[in-house]
């Protein structure tokens, strides 16, 4: 029946309101349980979606059928009615005795609470150097990058170099050719990237409109294409009118004569004629005319070949991926940083720690997966206890994880020299690097203006109420002596009838003395 579908789905709709309602009271503070309610959340949002449209489509396109079957309860012989639809509800378990009844009062509840999952298997969605969406895993594309063509010859990048220049596609971070970006290689490199990045943010932000996002890059790129600003891709004839401007020079240094062919700069040009005639040219100038595109040397002048549209197609498609890494790697620039970070601080690891800090991974993850399997007050006695068992004797700052940063780290920092500041109200600042970083902060700021102080960059490295009272009373004299040297700081100035301005008093003594 009509109605009774009808009234089903606004009872979904508002069950699933409600199932969303719950989990969003709630803040988790581990990366994986606000992953899993994320996703969760997300895969509910679809059902109201699909039970909004089913109930949309009753409304609409079933709108007949739905009044007459409200007319034929409202009208004529209700018990007559009742009893028929009693009949074919019986008819209809006769014929299916073992239908499973959907409760749905228990079918939205959380999982701690006894509720079917919604996410599914949040732990096989990330890589163990993904750590559930706080850092990319990029080490598979770094080794892509080294083997790419105008990348082998020339020093090869870090994995944490590569993390700072991986959406840099123009020199001097990138010094890969327009040639080279023409290969296959290279054309497979940028979509797998491209993908790799779509794929993170989809899987770290699931309740984001992430269409809107990907049509707004899309929206952007079509413009920046259109008027020919595309980064490194712009058309062949408006570089060679450029070019033409400047006489031979249309890249490079601006000082020479460039050779499109070779991508190389000449200082003379006996010396770049020579090398038109040489074998490595000829060959360039071969394989970029076979490629579709190649100036064309003509006397001491360059000027630009008409680029086939293919050749240009294939050239959008790759600065579309370009473009795409750039915007993406720049809205997840939080996660860009948290990885370099990671980085670094695995590369100052010793093998030990790394084991440990595995180690500590797995038994976090045991301890999760058994609190999703009991009741709520469970789970958050079992992070409570988690939290105790911190051992942290040296009493050492803790790191990212929660856990104590390593000793020869904290040692390094010099974390364990006390800085006293009299002007904070004798507050200690652990470490050099606090200390020399609060000089500018609030507290120091607002100590030094309750001195009097208002010049508060003139005192870094003064720590003591009497030494920055002396310092400021000095500045204070100098300042006045330099004032009276010009005549005072509030003096009044005169003009005599030669346009010679003075001070008053002087004007005043020039005028008893009759020399005006």
């Amino acid at each position: 029946m009509l109605l009774d579908e009808l009234r089903y789905a606004h009872e979904e709709l508002e069950r699933l309101e409600q199932a969303i309602a719950d989990r969003l009271l709630t803040e988790p503070k581990h990366i994986r349980t606000r992953q899993f309610r994320d996703l969760e959340i997300s895969n509910l949002l679809s059902r109201i979606e699909t039970q909004s449209q089913r109930a949309l489509h009753i409304y609409q396109a079933e709108q007949e059928s739905l009044t007459t079957e409200i007319q034929s309860i409202s009208t004529g012989d209700t018990f007559e009615e009742f009893y028929k639809q009693y009949a074919g509800i019986k008819d209809f378990h006769k014929r299916y005795p073992n239908e499973p009844v959907e409760n749905l009062e228990r079918a939205y509840k959380k999982v701690e609470d006894g509720g079917p999952g919604f996410a599914g298997d949040v732990d096989s969605m990330f890589t163990g150097e993904e750590a559930f969406g706080r850092f990319f895993d990029l080490t598979m594309l770094h080794e892509e990058y080294l083997n790419l063509p105008g990348v082998k010859s020339v020093k090869k990048l870090t994995y944490l170099q590569y993390l700072d220049v991986f959406d840099r596609f123009t020199p001097p971070q990138c010094n890969i050719s327009r040639h080279d970006k023409m290969t296959e290689q290279y054309f497979s490199y940028v979509g797998t990237l491209a993908q790799y990045l779509e794929s993170f943010i989809k899987r770290t932000k699931p309740l984001e409109d992430l269409e809107k996002l990907f049509r707004a890059f899309d929206d952007e790129f079509e413009q920046t294409w259109e008027k020919d600003e595309a980064p490194g891709w712009e058309a062949k004839n408006s570089q060679a009118k450029g070019g033409a401007a400047k006489g031979l020079t249309t890249e490079g240094t601006g000082e020479g004569i460039w050779c499109a062919d070779c991508e190389k700069e000449f200082k003379n040009d006996n010396v770049y004629k020579a090398h038109l005639t040489g074998k490595k040219h000829i060959k360039n100038a071969q394989a970029r005319e076979q490629n579709g595109g190649g100036d064309v040397e003509m006397g001491n002048s360059t000027t630009a070949a008409k680029i086939p549209a293919l050749a240009r197609l294939k050239e959008r498609a790759v600065a579309e991926r370009e473009h795409r890494i750039q915007r993406l790697a720049g809205t997840m620039s939080t996660e860009r940083e948290d990885t370099r970070v990671n980085v670094e601080r695995k590369a100052g690891m010793t093998d030990r720690e790394r084991q440990q800090e595995l180690a500590a991974l797995y038994a976090e993850d045991e301890v999760m997966a058994n609190a999703a399997t009991t009741t709520t007050n469970g789970a958050e006695g079992g992070e409570d206890d988690e939290e105790e068992k911190v051992y942290n004797p040296l009493k050492l700052p803790l790191a990212w994880d929660g856990k104590p940063i390593p000793f020869w780290l904290y040692k390094l920092h010099g974390l364990g020299v006390e800085f006293p500041c009299e002007i904070c109200g004798n507050y200690v600042y652990m470490g050099r690097r606090a200390f020399d970083k609060h000089f500018s902060e609030q507290r120091h700021v607002y100590g030094l203006k309750c001195l009097g102080i208002t010049q508060t960059g003139l005192f870094s490295q003064i720590t003591g109420i009497k030494e920055a009272e002396a310092l400021w009373e000095k500045i204070q004299r100098d300042k006045k002596l330099v004032e009276d040297k010009k005549g005072g700081a509030g003096v009044e100035e005169m003009e005599d009838r030669g346009g010679n301005v003075m001070p008053k008093k002087v004007w005043e003594d020039l005028r008893r003395a009759g020399l005006l």
